[in-house]
């Protein structure tokens, strides 16, 4: 395609662009192609009817005649069938194409066993829509629906020979290089042209550009729909949201010149590195999508800011804001690649954030909620939800202890287990040397090699200290190395009975993945991980289990110290001494005398010892890949690696550090109500999730309708379908099945309920309301009427039927990590309950006051103030065995936890104040 650039007509008029001209050969063919589509489509199955007939023809109906012999008539009869078979495969993939074409879909759908004939089809559809979309473009473009992005096009059509005549030789081009996958989306070019040239018909513009032109990878654009992240493609002289370069320069300097969002780039503990020098051109990028995320508008770095302004001057419009969600979509993608499938370490993260959450509500005060994370720290909280496997991370942890309690019962050393296998269906431990004997529920196998524990028997195990019995942690040091096709595949530090030696690009990256994961499992008891050169950070994680220090020397001689011999230590923990373990991960190389040191302590402590560099003295060698794959030759294993890199641990540590905030943050205002009339549709959350108005879906559809509709309704601002996406499927979808969910629930509401702005945002109509929004406006207007406000309160606390959106949908909902949803809700509801006891209390009505608090229980019951509330109500009804009883419920409740970490001091001091017996009678409970 030729390339134009912008002029000025007789100096006084904006730029003018001439519109994307087809030429006589463009129009040819697309006739061409209708004319074959239409005989493909239409004509061959009229002559198929008049000369050959149906496709089922007598002889094959007759079963007779196929068990008999086979002659002439049976055989076209056949070959009859599959012409129409063919016919029908081809007027599938026909009518596939034309849906992806004029839908908009992006990439089409792919028709089962029909790579050329799609692809035919996929010619003729292309040829025929940019036919007519060639002739839309003589018609006068004010009489046209325009691109919201687009500003209007002024064109002079005899002015236009003149101007071809006077531009001078471009000596720039526009380019697009291809952004990297999120999930399983990859971008087409029906999409790059619908976002940067307004129209995704207009692709086959940008594969003519580009075919057969050599890529950075040395590859050529040879299908329209086959084209890979890292490309640079010629773009038209009207495209937008490109970069602007010098017409010779090479694709791979384009490439380096601007990596952005679209290079398959990664920071320095990321799987792939696309070239030298990038750091820099990394950490700027990162701030600047810091920046874009809280709506500035600034350059990724010097070169793109210089570009941009050029590309302003020449095309006189800024980047689209609308693909900032596409570029938060991305960059949170990422965090889940990497948080996500660490499915042990994410449930132990996850545990210990949930105790530091409680520890925060002991001293939320009223009016303010506790600190949310925000940016990187909030989208990591949504991988661990996402990926943390509880269930798991318990087998492994009651089936260990329940396997040291058995093995001291029986007066028996516990084996050496140097690896482990967890899978959906069983728990395996590699054990040496074999035994056959496995106490039960494990079954030993493969000779007694390994011991198995089925996950129906593992999570049929009471909990570790239930029926009096104090379960020890007989293996502390089993930890994941990555994920094999079946499961997680742990080693066991210890096991190695000397140095294991860590080597690769990633090396940090692995030994941080390592040290979050032994310092928050469920498995070990007492701990401590020293890290050496690295990770000073983590100590925000789990400070009682991790320190670090910059050097060997450091720690060398209190190692030395307290090394302790191996089955000492592993008889005394299944007998209850339990004595801790201790773990040295270093990402410091030891000098020799260090290593030879280091490898004598070894083989005889208990400890577990991690180093990096190159060890000679090492048992086992952890040898991670450029392609992400960890490898332990001694063991046999070769597992995608777990791994952490510098970005994700950096999430994870703020993530922990906003947990340990206890100032609070102010609660949003609500927006008003216009009434309180009855909605025609109402979305219940305050309890389990309930829809009311509206027919159920068929099965299978609802908990999914229902997801995208909270999210709508508690986002009243609109949500982008791009943001939609991410937020119901966080681990990507491809294109046309959200847009087909977006479909299904547009149908399901109607178009007076779903509305859609002037960018493309969908919005809940007027009519649509949760039982969140009542509360609120109750609430507020319970504050400003001191006559009705107690009533007010009472009704508003009367919608509160249980926990925030419970029996939600396994796997649902993780975006409420990073929402205002949960933090707020459980404030709010606490605090109105506050205000009613208060004024229950005032008003000498205590039972009413004990209600009030027993309903925001329902939803927040570890908002400790609410406790402290119960107890002051119920000690107003001055019935001393219905306080008692309320103490020693709280005290149960403490003590079981699934949190742990007792109550409050301020709750075990009013208990102190209302009731000073309370302690002998837990003493009396604790004895019996």
């Amino acid at each position: 395609m030729p390339s134009r650039q912008p002029a000025r007509a007789h100096g006084r008029h904006s730029p003018v662009r001439a519109p994307a001209r087809r030429s006589a050969g463009d129009v040819v063919a697309g006739f061409g192609a209708l004319l074959v589509l239409v005989a493909l489509v239409g004509g061959v199955p009229y002559a198929l009817l008049t000369f050959v007939g149906p496709p089922l023809r007598p002889e094959l109906l007759d079963l007779e005649t196929l068990a008999g012999s086979v002659g002439p008539s049976t055989i076209i009869a056949v070959l009859v069938l599959l012409v129409w078979l063919a016919w029908f495969q081809l007027f599938a993939c026909v009518l596939v194409e034309v849906y992806a074409g004029v839908r908009r879909v992006g990439m089409p759908a792919r028709v089962p066993l029909s790579g050329g004939t799609q692809f035919l089809a996929n010619k003729l559809v292309s040829a025929v829509l940019l036919l007519f979309t060639a002739g839309a473009m003589v018609v006068p473009l004010a009489k046209l629906a325009p691109t919201p992005a687009a500003p209007p096009v002024t064109a002079v059509a005899y002015a236009a020979p003149l101007v071809e005549q006077t531009l001078e030789t471009p000596k720039t081009k526009k380019v697009y290089v291809v952004q990297p996958p999120h999930g399983r989306h990859h971008e087409s070019l029906w999409e790059i042209a619908e976002k940067c040239l307004g129209d995704g018909r207009r692709y086959p513009e940008i594969y003519r550009l580009n075919q057969a032109k050599e890529q950075p990878d040395g590859s050529r654009l040879r299908m329209a729909d086959l084209i890979r992240p890292g490309w640079v493609l010629d773009m038209p002289d009207d495209a937008r949201n490109v970069h602007i370069v010098p017409v010779d320069q090479p694709r791979d300097q384009t490439l380096r010149d601007h990596p952005g969002r679209a290079h398959v780039d990664r920071d320095a503990d990321g799987r792939q590195a696309a070239g030298n020098g990038q750091a820099k051109h990394r950490q700027q990028d990162q701030r600047a999508d810091r920046q874009e995320q809280r709506g500035q508008d600034q350059g990724k770095n010097g070169q793109d800011q210089r570009q941009s302004g050029q590309a302003q001057r020449q095309d006189d419009r800024r980047p689209d804001r609308d693909q900032q969600p596409v570029i938060q979509e991305a960059r949170d993608g990422e965090l889940v690649d990497y948080l996500a499938p660490a499915s042990l370490a994410a449930a132990g993260l996850l545990l210990v954030l949930a105790r530091r959450r409680r520890e925060q509500l002991w001293r939320r005060v009223f009016g303010r909620r506790i600190v949310r994370p925000r940016d990187d720290a909030a989208q990591a909280e949504v991988a661990l939800r996402l990926g943390g496997d509880a269930p798991g991370a318990r087998v492994l942890d009651v089936g260990l202890r329940m396997l040291g309690a058995e093995l001291a019962a029986q007066r028996r050393t516990p084996p050496i287990v140097y690896g482990a296998h967890l899978s959906a269906r069983t728990l395996d431990l590699w054990i040496h040397p074999p035994d056959p004997n496995a106490p039960a529920p494990w079954t030993a196998a493969d000779g007694g090699q390994i011991w198995r524990l089925p996950a129906h028997e593992g999570r049929l195990l009471p909990d570790p200290g239930s029926h009096g019995q104090g379960r020890g942690a007989p293996y502390p040091g089993l930890v994941s190395i990555g994920t094999d096709d079946g499961g997680r595949v742990l080693i066991d530090l210890e096991a190695a009975q000397g140095l294991i030696n860590v080597r690769g690009p990633q090396t940090t990256a692995a030994l941080a993945a390592l040290a979050v994961e032994l310092a928050t499992n469920r498995w070990s008891d007492r701990m401590r991980i020293t890290l050496v050169g690295f990770g000073a950070e983590l100590t925000a994680i789990a400070p009682a289990r991790i320190r670090a220090v910059g050097s060997l020397a450091e720690v060398l001689p209190e190692l030395e110290a307290s090394a302790a011999p191996r089955r000492e230590v592993l008889t005394g923990r299944i007998t209850g001494s339990r004595r801790g373990a201790h773990y040295l991960l270093s990402a410091v190389a030891p000098t020799h005398e260090e290593a030879r040191r280091l490898a004598l302590l070894a083989r005889r402590d208990t400890a577990g010892y991690v180093l990096a560099g190159e060890v000679p003295h090492a048992t086992w060698t952890l040898e991670i890949g450029d392609d992400g794959r960890a490898r332990i030759a001694e063991l046999g294993f070769e597992v995608e690696a777990q791994l952490l890199p510098r970005r994700h641990y950096r999430a994870l540590v703020d993530l922990f550090r906003t947990a340990d905030r206890y100032d609070g943050e102010p609660i949003p205002e609500a927006e008003p109500l216009a009434g309180l009339h009855p909605p025609a549709v109402e979305l219940r959350i305050l309890g389990p999730v309930e829809i009311a108005g509206l027919p159920p879906l068929e099965a299978g559809r609802m908990e999914l309708a229902t997801e995208l509709l909270v999210y709508l309704a508690t986002h009243v601002g609109g949500v982008h379908p791009v943001v939609l996406g991410g937020v119901l499927w966080p681990r990507g979808v491809q294109d046309m099945v959200r847009d087909a969910t977006i479909a299904r629930v547009a149908e399901w509401l109607g178009p007076e309920h779903l509305l859609t702005d002037e960018a493309g945002r969908f919005r809940l109509g007027p009519e649509v309301r949760t039982d969140w929004m009542l509360f609120r406006e109750l609430v507020r207007r319970a504050h400003g009427d001191p006559t009705t406000r107690a009533v007010l309160l009472e009704k508003a606390l009367g919608l509160v039927r249980g926990p925030l959106l419970a029996s939600r949908r396994p796997g649902g909902y993780a975006w409420l990590a990073a929402d205002d949803l949960e933090y707020d809700v459980s404030a709010e509801v606490a605090d109105a309950a506050h205000q009613l006891c208060e004024l229950r209390l005032a008003h000498g009505q205590p039972d009413a006051a004990v209600s009030a608090v027993r309903a925001a229980l329902l939803l927040a019951p570890d908002d400790e103030g609410l406790w402290r509330d119960l107890l002051r109500a119920t000690h107003a009804t001055d019935d001393t065995v219905r306080l008692r009883a309320v103490v020693e419920g709280l005290t149960r409740r403490a003590a079981s936890h699934p949190y742990g970490g007792g109550m409050a001091p301020e709750t075990e001091a009013l208990i102190e104040e209302l009731l000073p017996t309370w302690r002998i009678h837990v003493v009396r409970e604790s004895s019996a």
